[in-house]
């Protein structure tokens, strides 16, 4: 039952925000988001990380349909249900003082709910409908509270990842028919039909959820919502686009096409690396490119996405492992930099580096605070980012190694341009701009120093959440093996 507590308990606290419109509803939604971290919080800790399926809730819903409401957790699961209930609340945290509405903080929670969903979801219907209910809210939140552009590249989002969405569904209605008997969206039953297929049925398959999952995350050349979208949505936007919804593409290329199509898998993942290479590269290009501070970050993302998703297709438990761990440093070091790019743009009106200076010399709490979310973006040992990167690139070296070494791209150049801007903005003298530039606030201290502390912590001792996927992640790679070898 704690699965289906963690679904909806954020759904009413977003439903009780709705409808009552408290006049305090940051404050409903923060404690709303606490005690969904600590539901997540007490799983974690009677969770078996050596055992398969947990906390499992299978019930007919549909039953005409073979639709079932199945939900459980195993290691894969529960690592990205406690990145998102880790993050919500601080996302809640981050918004307090800026008169935010109940709609707003409703809408947070309904997505909070349609995230886990997606997580924890066993049926492939199911699956589905989190996944489609996910984009809603963000939508909303990207079109009411986002830039002067917010209309035109809400809409472009909105259709990406919409036409990316109607792919998917093709596919699970077509596995849904293969399915033996009485068909069923179960996703065993799902898995099975999917391994029945022919290499060119397979193939075709998997660019059908390749597709979806690629424009969630994004990967090269299906990111060009992105970055408009990071820039122009309000910070709490980007930090769930960011931290946490794009890992619904990961998770999908995982939990839904490496066990079902391992054959199209095999057959197209240099494919899926070459994309996935080309994006590290060339995200980290046009980072170098940017003036403005947020879109930056946007690039930088794409570029730390693509190298997870290139380590995935290489098909080794190294590189799945690396990329585990690398989605929660990802997540929590996104919402760092975005959160601290919004406080410089809150200060001094602008995001251009050309325009800041100084900062350091009239913040200097700020400052360090700065430089060790922006070290674990740029992987430096004993922070967060090194040990996915480590990971990640050494599984890619092993696959080939010029593949490998364009991938280290990433972090030579997310060094110089996360540095480099960083000098920018904080160092020199003081401009007009950043002339009453104030340090951290009360509230902004208790919204980062969590942030820097989970950053030094995984990366001195990242042990415990690699052992809780690692069972996971290693019999999903055994079974994928030996069914791939089999298969053909």
């Amino acid at each position: 039952m704690i699965t289906v507590l963690l679904i909806f308990w954020p759904l009413l606290v977003a439903i009780a925000l709705f409808t009552l419109r408290p006049k305090s509803a940051h404050v409903l939604a923060f404690s709303g988001a606490l005690i969904e971290l600590l539901i997540s919080l007490f799983a974690v800790a009677t969770f078996d990380s050596t055992g398969g399926v947990q906390f499992d809730f299978n019930v007919p819903w549909v039953s005409s349909a073979g639709i079932n409401f199945a939900v459980g957790m195993d290691g894969i699961s529960m690592l990205l249900v406690l990145l998102t209930t880790v993050l919500v609340p601080f996302i809640v945290l981050s918004s307090f003082g800026s008169n935010r509405t109940h709609t707003f903080y409703g809408l947070i929670l309904l997505m909070q709910m349609a995230l886990v969903g997606v997580f924890v979801a066993h049926d492939a219907f199911l699956f589905y409908l989190f996944w489609e209910m996910a984009l809603i809210p963000i939508y909303f939140i990207c079109l009411i509270w986002g830039g002067v552009n917010r209309a035109k590249i809400t809409f472009k989002f909105f259709i990406y990842t919409l036409a990316g969405s109607l792919f998917m569904l093709v596919a699970i209605v077509y596995l849904y028919l293969k399915t033996p008997g009485a068909h069923t969206f179960d996703m065993q039953a799902i898995y099975e039909a999917g391994r029945s297929l022919t290499s060119s049925q397979q193939g075709y398959v998997f660019w059908a959820f390749f597709v979806a999952f690629a424009i969630k995350m994004p990967v090269f050349p299906f990111h060009t919502w992105q970055p408009d979208t990071y820039t122009d949505s309000p910070v709490q936007g980007t930090m769930l686009l960011s931290g946490i919804m794009l890992k619904m593409g990961i998770y999908g290329v995982i939990r839904w096409l490496l066990p079902v199509v391992p054959v199209g898998v095999q057959d197209w993942a240099y494919v899926a690396i070459i994309l996935s290479v080309i994006g590290v590269v060339y995200g980290s290009c046009i980072a170098l490119m940017q003036k403005d501070l947020k879109r930056l970050v946007a690039y930088a993302s794409i570029a730390h996405i693509g190298l997870i998703a290139a380590g995935i297709f290489t098909l080794k438990n190294i590189g799945v492992n690396g990329a585990m761990i690398q989605m929660l440093s990802h997540g929590v070091v996104a919402f760092g930099l975005f959160y601290i790019v919004d406080l410089i743009d809150v200060r001094t009106k602008t995001r251009l580096t050309n325009e800041l200076g100084g900062i350091r010399n009239l913040a200097p709490v700020f400052t360090t605070t700065f430089i060790v979310v922006l070290l674990g973006s740029v992987a430096l040992p004993f922070t967060s980012g090194f040990i996915g990167e480590f990971l990640l690139i050494n599984s890619l070296v092993q696959y080939h190694p010029i593949i490998g070494a364009f991938a280290g791209l990433t972090t030579i150049l997310g060094a110089v341009y996360m540095l480099r801007a960083f000098q920018q903005a904080m160092l020199g003298d003081v401009k007009d701009n950043t002339s009453k530039f104030l340090d951290l606030t009360t509230q902004e201290k208790v919204v980062l120093y969590p942030i820097v502390v989970i950053i030094i912590v995984i990366g001195i001792y990242p042990a415990p959440l690699m052992a809780v996927s690692e069972t996971a992640v290693n019999n999903l790679m055994n079974i994928y093996s030996g069914l791939s070898t089999a298969i053909k």
